[in-house]
């Protein structure tokens, strides 16, 4: 029988492109597994196979020992020297060729389902080292099957998933079409490496301008940004390491040909391009576009920002559907609030006026005023967030009024913002149906030229909240709603009595 497997294992290796030892190694398995499933489980195999001539050999080895406890790895001393020869001594091994014919049929079948296995491992394992480094990469496949809105895709050697949750919204998949996605994740899975795509990612989006922009791929331009609602809008924030060169322009491209390659790619997905600014307040600015925004307020610990926009431009700011503010807060990371101009107005003067001062607060008394401003708190909000362990370590607090002075603190805001809410909502209500504004809007609007071209003129201050004219008092009965707020109950004179 000619055993000689050299076209064999070109033919695998080719075909499976496979490297030439994993297959050698795995047909090695085969046979070992093959000799042990006739001689025993235990036995010693020794199976090589020669890579020029392609033979192979198999051989069983055997510990000689004087008291035989293992007879599939040992051999008595006595039998050795009968089958070896006289030289032989304790402990050496010795080895015999078996024939391959031995193993029978059913045994070169269990080699041949071993070698089967091996090299589909190893084709496993291969495409999985290949895939794991393109995450991160667009790959073109084409659609194999549709099943419950997921769709698998064919790359050649194996199959991708693109999951129903990584779509963009609206698309349909047909079956043999060609299609372009983003490698997300590859996953070592028991049935084989599943890779799955995405084209609702974010990076789906970068990598495409990637791809069109050639100042991106060399470095000049960079993308800082990306926020997307799949098929629907995308923002982007760009750079240039150049100042020769535009960001912006150079993502459009001619006549938008660059943005529009995208946008085609994205199923008509509108796509914002904004310059990227280190400063936040320019860059919530611009990401806000096309609105036009008046002011920013920002809270640098709690990345919150206000920003404050005209009123005729709130609409704009928020966009369809709320998408232009969503995105631009995905774009900038921040928290943004969208707050009209007349009714920030309205809202700081309100609360300039309902303000109030620590010991106006129902229960607190001039002494204990005086012991909380001299552990630096020293208003209702420092209050309400100061730690329980921080307030009783105020000399004459005791448990109960720590606890009692932080719920009536808690209860005083929450009166106080209703009553600024209702305020500013009644106010905003009356100044509509009179439609009578609250300022001069004409002060937001770009000057005009004079009769004789002068545009030097700058235009007048907008009104202080002191100059609104509001009809009636808002606050005739604001006494009496803060008289219902629980009292700051225990009074430092009975904690030291404690």
């Amino acid at each position: 029988m000619d055993y000689n497997v050299l076209d064999a294992l070109a033919m695998i290796t080719r075909e499976k492109n496979l490297n030439r030892a994993v297959v050698i190694e795995s047909l090695v398995a085969g046979l070992q597994s093959a000799a042990r499933k006739k001689l025993g489980a235990e036995a010693i195999i020794d199976a090589r196979v020669d890579e020029v001539t392609g033979e192979m050999t198999v051989e069983q080895v055997k510990t000689v020992v004087d008291d035989l406890m293992d007879e599939d790895a040992e051999l008595n001393i006595d039998e050795a020297r009968e089958e070896f020869g006289e030289g032989i001594q304790i402990g050496d091994q010795v080895r015999w060729e078996l024939p391959l014919e031995e193993f029978g049929r059913n045994a070169i079948l269990v080699a041949k389902q071993i070698l089967v296995q091996k090299v589909r491992e190893a084709e496993r394992t291969q495409i999985f080292d290949t895939y794991k480094d393109r995450v991160g990469e667009i790959i073109t496949g084409s659609v194999q099957q549709v099943d419950r809105g997921n769709v698998l895709v064919n790359l050649g050697r194996v199959e991708a998933l693109l999951p129903f949750r990584e779509q963009i919204r609206g698309e349909k998949a047909h079956q043999g079409s060609t299609i372009r996605a983003l490698v997300i994740e590859v996953l070592d899975n028991a049935k084989g490496p599943q890779i799955i795509l995405s084209r609702s990612h974010p990076n789906f989006l970068r990598s495409l301008f990637e791809q069109e922009v050639p100042e991106i791929q060399e470095g000049i331009v960079e993308i800082k940004a990306v926020a997307r609602e799949p098929g629907s809008r995308s923002k982007i924030a760009v750079v240039s390491h150049d100042d020769r060169v535009d960001a912006v322009g150079s993502c459009v491209g001619m006549k938008g040909s660059r943005v529009q390659a995208v946008t085609r790619e994205l199923a008509g997905e509108r796509i914002d391009i904004v310059p990227w600014s280190a400063e936040i307040s320019l860059l919530i600015s611009r990401a806000l576009s096309p609105a036009e925004v008046s002011s920013i307020i920002l809270d640098e610990e709690n990345r919150e920002a206000t920003v404050v926009v005209n009123d005729d431009q709130l609409s704009k700011a928020i966009g369809k559907e709320g998408k232009n503010v969503r995105l631009a807060a995905k774009l900038t990371e921040w928290k943004i609030d969208l707050v009209a101009a007349r009714e920030f107005h309205i809202r700081q003067r309100v609360m300039q006026e309902v303000s109030m001062e620590l010991d106006e607060m129902n229960g607190i008394t001039e002494k204990l005023a005086a012991a909380l401003r001299g552990a630096g708190i020293d208003t209702i909000e420092a209050l309400a967030e100061a730690g329980y362990d921080d307030l009783v370590a105020i000399p004459g607090i005791g448990p109960k009024t720590a606890e009692s002075l932080q719920q009536t603190a808690f209860a005083t805001l929450d009166e106080l913002d209703r009553i600024i809410d209702a305020t500013v909502a009644e106010e905003l209500a009356k100044a509509e149906a009179e439609e009578k504004p609250l300022f001069d809007e004409s002060l937001f609007e770009s000057p005009t030229p004079d009769a004789t071209g002068d545009e030097s003129a700058a235009p007048a201050l907008p009104a202080s909240p002191e100059d609104v004219e509001v009809s009636g008092d808002p606050f005739a009965d604001f006494d009496t709603r803060l008289s219902e707020l629980p009292d700051a109950g225990e009074t430092p004179r009975e904690d030291e009595g404690s």
